[in-house]
């Protein structure tokens, strides 16, 4: 009997198309681009800046945060069938006691293709990810350690930009 029903169950799923080898999870991701930041870049007191991050039209603001944090974000939410772009990106970092603008910069992003069940499951995003540099303005995140304090040894444990 227990034959049986083993050999039914194989049967069901090649009919069905669900086989073992193509079993996907179900995490989510939405497309879009992020901007990252360390809060003491901008200044030692809290809220010292309002950062605001453009993408294809699309905008979203927010307060630098403490400066004792290891970093923020902000990201701006893409239609799902974006596709690789390039899309503008704009960045302004404004002064949040007098209004002046202490950063002002602008890229076209090329977005990357990403696939957190697998390749052969949804969902697909499209995704770019830049640093907000006082100087420097949008910059590559690459070499930005998100689980240190900039000045001190301590480590910080939280979420990572994606929210995970």
């Amino acid at each position: 009997m227990r034959r049986i029903v083993v050999a039914l169950g194989t049967v069901a799923a090649a009919l069905t198309g669900c086989a073992p080898d193509r079993l996907c999870t179900l995490s989510d991701m939405d497309s879009g681009v992020a901007v990252l930041w360390r809060p003491a870049d901008f200044g030692q007191q809290r809220d010292t800046v309002t950062v605001r991050l453009c993408v294809d039209g699309s905008c979203a603001e927010g307060a630098s945060g403490d400066p004792g944090d290891p970093f923020r974000s902000l990201s701006v939410r893409l239609p799902d069938d974006v596709g690789a772009g390039p899309v503008p990106v704009r960045l302004t970092v404004t002064s949040r006691k007098d209004g002046r603008v202490v950063v002002r910069d602008s890229r076209r992003a090329r977005l990357a293709e990403e696939h957190p069940n697998g390749r052969s499951c949804p969902p697909t995003a499209w995704t770019a990810a830049f640093r907000a540099h006082p100087e420097q303005g949008l910059t590559s995140t690459k070499g930005m350690d998100l689980r240190k304090t900039p000045g001190t040894s301590q480590e910080r444990h939280g979420s990572g930009p994606s929210g995970g």
